[in-house]
This record gives structure tokens, sequence and C-alpha cells, in this order.
């Protein structure tokens, strides 16, 4: 369903679209975009015309005539224009050259150029546009040549009343807007990878065999392959005038009944799976702000990897789409565009049928992968409507991006919206808000909202003791109080706020330069006066004469932001603290935690830096820094830069001098209190093999959280004792 029907709220009136006449002598040319894109409102510009499809060469092209393309195709507008086959090389003739259009042309036929057919271009000329995602409305398909399908909008709407109110709705009538009405679809022709595509639309990642069942239908039949993304990109049939408008022939209206992925899927106990963990998954998302959305990572040899955009499309994302249990992808997405991963390269120029049940499955080059994590692949996929947003709120805030949270509850058999208690709200909580809502990542958690008066009908709490991990898809899929709520403080001016953001920081630790930078150094006391005055020495060093020695583990650290946002400390500059020993201000009091543990997760030592100061140390190619500590500059670390603290500078180490000779894990949890907000947590941590001899040690087999698969990281010593755990 629309999401306006879902809810009962009447649609808008649009004004309606009326068909150009065009001059008697006007070529008859229909278009549609092809090729290797990654939405369906762009591509290779292809033009039908005496029977053949062919291209339009990129001489004297401009983004007027890229107006025009996408006007005659039923887009708003034009985004933008690409010259050389960025889609593609295709096939067959090149029916225009130095096209010249002034944008107001009703179609492309009616622009200057050397005339239809006459071109002296290769297909290595081939233009492409990219255009708005916004349709006309009303636009009406009048050519019957068409081999491609516009439409308005397209909607499963429930059989039965009662169907109406399940959330979501996976079977119903496929019906089409055409000139703003809505019409059905005869199924004389009807096949299952048309119920593929449809399903896809709507977020499901495959169809059942539709039940059968008289209206107004739709005057066209589709031919889909079931591997299209939209509708829109499947074939179009011949027009049915001998039964358009009111029958049918001997048919029925086409009705589809979709399965849902797995976390949609409705349970007996608890109505739809709050949360779930496929065994062994083979590819899955991170760093996106919503669900079905993120950079795409693979597992190979027991190591998470990324894919290189080169020749991504549309097609490889639809593939992952449905693998992860989403629809059809709306977006591939290029260029990092969802954060920088780390580790290898695993896949490089995809290319899939669109039939593959994995990702995996499909070709791509083995050999080149001389792609670096700039080039990330990313997706955004079709889900279901949930109606998750319809049942939160933000209230008062000074823009749709924060507020006071207000939830939307049943009350004695009544709905009403009402405050959050704060008692213990943090990022956590406001992380699955900002998603839930469709605004990103948190930047902020509020537990008092005093200055953000929200209605006051929804003062009284209506959800307490709320504990969120991070990765809920609703606030009501948290833990939380059931009828009997408790909250001291109250709701009103006391309630949970939060702040949003489309874009978040993501920090990672770099696992080699830990492992490559290890040693260990016997300094005497004298030397260690500051870093006794900072605790930064375990406790029996007050016990320690001056002239005797601290055995300390020595380790530099070099913190990544490979996210989409710069990391900024959350205490403002008045409450920075001056170090009189390290002659800076320090920012974050805790910043990293550093831990030596023994085989079994027990914590048999500590690192004790007090607080840090926050610096743009070094920047990856053409990214300047931003941050540094001295003369009270300002802190934090840019996107593409990362903070080194050098294994030589103060309490930058653990104290082992009581410690006995074995084999042990060390540890770095970087942002462990979660106090800035960050777009993925699971990578906060970084482990180490560790042996010590008494007289040498060794650092050996570091890797971040979630680099490894399930099985590895199961078998690496006393990591399942001290995973990272939000409360």
């Amino acid at each position: 369903c629309l999401m306006a029907q879902c809810f009962g709220y009447p649609e808008p009136e649009q004004e309606q679209y009326t068909a150009p006449e065009l001059p008697p002598d006007t070529p008859r040319i229909q278009l549609r975009l092809a090729g290797d894109k990654r939405k369906h409102n762009e591509g290779r510009v292809e033009v039908f015309y005496d029977g053949e499809w062919g291209t339009v060469c990129d001489d004297d092209f401009s983004i007027h005539s890229a107006q025009v393309v996408c006007r005659e195709l039923g887009y708003l507008e034009s985004v933008s224009w690409s010259p050389s086959s960025k889609y593609g090389k295709g096939e067959g003739r090149i029916w225009f050259d130095n096209v010249q259009c002034t944008g107001k042309e009703k179609t492309l036929a009616l622009c200057m150029s050397n005339g239809i057919g006459v071109s002296d271009c290769k297909h290595t000329e081939d233009v492409g546009v990219v255009c708005s995602d916004k349709r006309i409305p009303g636009f009406k398909f009048i050519n019957t040549m068409s081999l491609n399908i516009q439409v308005e909008d397209v909607r499963i709407r429930a059989i039965l009343s009662s169907y109406r109110k399940r959330i979501p709705v996976t079977e119903g009538y496929v019906e089409v807007k055409d000139g703003g009405k809505w019409k059905q679809i005869c199924d004389a022709e009807w096949t299952k990878h048309n119920s593929r595509v449809i399903c896809g639309m709507f977020g499901f990642p495959g169809e059942r065999k539709q039940p059968r069942s008289t209206p107004s239908y739709w005057d066209y039949s589709v031919n889909c392959t079931g591997n299209e993304a939209h509708l829109s990109s499947c074939k179009l049939g011949h027009a049915m005038a001998a039964k358009a408008n009111s029958t049918c022939g001997g048919g029925m209206p086409v009705v589809v009944s979709c399965v849902p992925g797995r976390a949609f899927s409705p349970t007996p106990m608890t109505g739809f799976r709050k949360a779930f963990r496929q065994e062994q998954p083979l590819v899955r998302l991170r760093g996106g702000t919503i669900v079905g959305e993120g950079r795409v990572e693979v597992l190979k040899n027991g190591e998470w990897g990324t894919i290189c955009d080169d020749n991504w499309s549309l097609l490889s994302a639809t593939v992952v789409c449905r693998e992860l249990g989403f629809g059809s992808a709306k977006e591939a997405l290029s260029g990092g565009r969802l954060g920088q991963g780390m580790g290898p390269v695993h896949m490089n120029e995809v290319k899939c049928s669109g039939s593959e049940k994995s990702v995996t499955e499909c070709f791509f080059n083995k050999e080149s992968l001389g792609c670096s994590h700039e080039e990330d692949a990313a997706i955004t996929c079709n889900v279901p409507a949930m109606g998750f947003q319809e049942r939160l709120r933000l209230s008062g805030g000074r823009n749709p991006y924060e507020g006071r949270v207000e939830a939307l509850v049943e009350r004695n058999g009544s709905l009403v919206w009402g405050t959050v208690c704060s008692d213990g709200w943090g990022t956590m909580e406001a992380m699955v808000v900002c998603r839930q809502l469709g605004l990103g990542f948190a930047s902020n958690a509020f537990q008092e909202t005093w200055y953000w008066p929200g209605e006051v009908s929804a003062d009284p709490v209506v959800m307490s003791g709320v504990r969120c991990s991070g990765t809920e898809m609703s606030l009501s899929h948290c833990l939380h109080h059931g009828a009997h709520l408790t909250c001291p403080k109250g709701g009103g001016r006391n309630a949970a706020g939060v702040s949003c953001s489309e874009t978040a920081p993501d920090l990672v630790l770099n696992p080699q330069v830990v492992e490559q930078t290890t040693y260990m150094e016997d300094r005497p006391m004298f030397m260690l006066q500051c870093a006794y005055e900072e605790n930064c020495l375990s406790t029996t060093s007050s016990k320690t004469p001056a002239n005797s020695y601290r055995r300390l583990l020595r380790f530099s650290s070099q913190i990544h932001n490979n996210g989409q946002s710069d990391f900024r400390p959350k205490a403002g500059r008045h409450s920075w603290v001056w170090h009189d020993c390290h002659r800076h201000y320090h920012s974050m009091e805790v910043f990293t935690h550093y831990d030596l543990l023994s085989l079994n997760g027990t914590k048999v030592a500590e690192g004790h830096k007090a607080s840090f100061c926050l610096e743009d140390t070094d920047c990856e190619e053409g990214i300047e820094k931003r941050y540094e500590c001295a003369n009270f500059g300002e802190q934090g670390i840019t996107v593409g830069c990362w903070d080194t603290y050098r294994h030589d500078i103060d309490c930058q180490w653990i104290d082992i001098t009581d410690i006995k000779p074995g084999d042990y894990i060390f540890q770095v949890f970087i942002n462990p209190n979660y106090e800035v907000p960050e777009s993925d947590y699971s990578n906060n941590l970084m482990k180490c093999r560790c042996r010590y001899d008494g007289h040498r040690i060794w650092m050996y087999s570091c890797h971040n959280g979630g680099s490894l698969s399930t099985e590895t990281e199961e078998s690496f010593p006393g990591l399942l004792n001290n995973q990272v755990t939000h409360r």
C-alpha cells in the first residue's frame, strides 16, 4: 500500500498531464534509459526508430538536451548528463548526432541535429543522462511502439479490508496510476517474473504463486525477466485496445503474494522478529543510515572485505538486496559514499545476471584488485513499509532533526501520544530513534528537554526503562517496561530527546600499526613522575622505590576516521582540561581503554591514560588537516585523517610489572562509553594475541571487531567473554 492509504489519509490532488501535440512530419521515436546503470532514472539514452533501437552521440549534447530526454520519459527534470559511454557502449545505429536543444522541445526529434540516422560517431561516444526521481504528475505513456513502461506510480492494494490492517501488506491487487487514475492489470499475460519485480519494488525478496481472485484495466501488458529493479525497466507488451477501460477478456485482475524477508516476517509469539542472526552470512551492510542501506562487505577466507565499485550496477545491487532479505535495489552507490571499509577488497568488476542467490556467485575480475577503499561499493534497498515512522515523532525542536521524543502507543483501546522516560537514555537509544524516523544517525541524546516544549497533551510518560543495542528498527523493539511504568523524574521537561544528523564519523584503529610498534621497556620510577600523578601506572607502583623500574608494554595507536563526518569531542572548549605534563588541553576524559586479559577473559592489567587531545596527525592525499592540539586549537579527527598516539609518549602503555609470563589477549577499545555517536561501533574494538616470556613480548593476529568470520572469532581466545556490550 501507499503510506497515505495505509493510515487512511486522502491522496493529494495532482495537476493532470496533457500529452503534447507534435507537428505531423515529426519522426515518431521512443526513448529509454539502458546500460550499466545504478538507478532506474539514469542510463544510456537509446532511441527506438524504424523498428530498431539505437543511441545518441555526445557531440554538442548539453543539459538542455538532457532536460528534453528526461521530460519525454516522464521525469520532472534532468540532473546531469555524461559523455563517452559512461553507461557502456550501445549497439546498432546511432540515430542522433550533434544534438542541440533549447530545453523546451516536446521530443528529442524536434531538437536541431544532423538528421535522424546521420552520424560519424562511434559507440564510445554514446551519451547518458541522470533524471530526477520525481515523475511528472499525470504523465501518460502514449506511444505504443515502446518496449519500456512509464507509469506515475504503482501500489499493492489489499484484497480484503481486514488485510489492510496488516503491516506489511504482502498480498493484493497490483495497480498502476495512469492519467491520474488507479487501474488494475489484466492477468492474461502476467508471469511469475512480473510478480518478482513488483514484490522487489515493495521490499520483498521473493514471491509466492499468485492466487486468483471489474474495474478499469490498464491498457498495456507487461513482460519482465524477473531481474529488473523496477517495473519501469520491464518491457511493455502490445496495447490491449480492444480490451481497454473496463474489460479483461477471460482474465482476472493481477494479484501478487509476496514473501517477506526474515526480519520482516510475522511470528506467532512476538508479532515480528526483533532481531535475527544468520548462522554464517556471506554478505553484510555497514555504515548505512537506515535499514537496507550500507557499504557492501563480503566474507572470504574467514575475513570480511569490500567490493570495488568498477562496473557496479543496479542489477548487482539487487542481487545483494534480495540475498539480505530485502526487495530490489533503489540505488547502487559508488565512491565510498557510505564510508570506507578496512581490510581487503575482495571483489572487483562485479557483473551479475540477476538470477544468482548470492553476489558471491556473480562473475568478477579476480586478477585486477587494484582498488582502494575510496571506491567501496554500497547499496540502498527497497524495504517493506512497516509504518514505524508513524509511531514516533520529534516535538518542539528548532528543525525537523531535533526535539523531544514522543511515541504513539495504545492505552485503553485508544492510540495516544506521550513522552519517553529519560532515565538511562543515551546514544544507543537515540540512534534507534533517528533511524526509525529516517533522519540518519544520532548526534546527541538528551535527558532534559525543557527547552523544547512539546504538545502538552503528550507530556505523560508512555515508555520507560528503554534499553537498546542500537541496531533495532523501532524503539518498541528495544527492551522497555511493560504496563507498569517507572519514571521518578516524570515526563514533560525531563522527557528524552534527540538530535539527528544525516552523517556520522566512524573511528577504526589500525591493527597493523599496533602489531608493528609493540615493544617492552623497563623505565625508572624517577622518569615516571608525571605518569604516576595521572594514575597511568598500576596500584603497586606507589610502593616502588624511586631507583626501581616499572615494566611497560608500549605501542602506538593510529585511529582513522573512515566515516562521513568529522569526529568532534562532546565537551565544549570551556570544559577542556589543561595538562602540564603534555602541555596541551584534553577534550575527552575517556577516549580509549587499554586492557590485557587472560585467555579466559579476566582483566589482569590495564592502561590508565587519563584523557586525550584529538588532532589530525596525518591525512589521505588531497585532504587538509583541520584540527590540532597546540595553542588551544580546535580538536577532532577529520574524515580521511587519523590521530596517532606514538609509543614514546607518556601513558601510551600498559604497566605489566606484576604480570607473569604466559599467553594473553591485548585489547584496545575506542570511544568505549559511546560518548560521541558513530555510524558503526562494531569496529571500535581491536584485539591481539600476546605472548610474554618474561624477557620479550610478541603481539600477533591483531584485528578489529567484526573483521573476521564468526567461526574465526569464536576460536580467538577470550573474545567471547569480552564482546562489545552496550550496557
